[in-house]
């Protein structure tokens, strides 16, 4: 009865670690000048999203690939959200072993299954894994996107390096309808 206990405190625990991704800023913009860029969390839940399309539009599985996308960030709770600039610097513990150390309390179920999703996301190589991965760099480009529309100039690796990472025809033909075209565009086939 106290394992159950603990293990349930500690899953609730992970839970309330999970909470700091709505608060966390995505650093690597501040280099590109946001002053007040998008949170971890809003970027996953757009990955997760963003991932479902593809996976649609590729014939993979759309949960799956979702779910992918909404965890490959969550280690960022404990190394923060590192630019790649300083990436060169330091030498950080692999999203496994942060994701083992988050989930070490939690219920075995989803110890397990945390550790499986994000192993998988890191080391996969299913169409799904491949979809979750083009979804992170194709919400990436889109945001960089956004921003540049809001005055942001200095955007345009970002948009650069996303968009030569992307290996699905599905991403790269979406990343270049967004290139094509403002954010709000979207409104002008329902206010026609």
């Amino acid at each position: 009865m106290a394992e159950d206990v603990e293990q349930t405190n500690g899953t609730a625990g992970f839970l309330f670690e999970m909470g700091m991704l709505k608060r966390a800023k995505r650093s690597g913009w501040w280099i590109a000048g946001v002053k007040d860029p998008e949170t971890i969390a809003e970027h996953s839940f757009r990955v997760g999203l963003i991932g479902s399309v593809l996976a649609m539009m590729e014939g993979a599985d759309p949960a799956k690939t979702a779910l992918l996308g909404l965890w490959h960030d969550t280690q960022e709770t404990r190394v923060s959200d590192i630019p790649h600039i300083g990436r060169r610097y330091l030498d950080a513990a692999s999203n496994e072993k942060v994701t083992a150390d988050q989930v070490s309390a939690a219920h075995p179920a989803v110890r397990a299954g945390a550790q499986q999703i994000v192993e998988e996301y890191e080391t996969g190589d299913s169409l799904e894994v491949i979809c979750a991965h083009d979804a992170d760099k194709l919400e990436c480009l889109i945001q960089a996107v956004e921003y540049r529309e809001q005055g942001c100039a200095n955007v345009q690796g970002w948009i650069d390096s996303s968009l030569e990472k992307l290996k699905t025809a599905s991403a790269q033909a979406l990343a270049e309808a967004a290139l094509n075209m403002n954010s709000v565009e979207w409104q002008q086939t329902y206010l026609r």
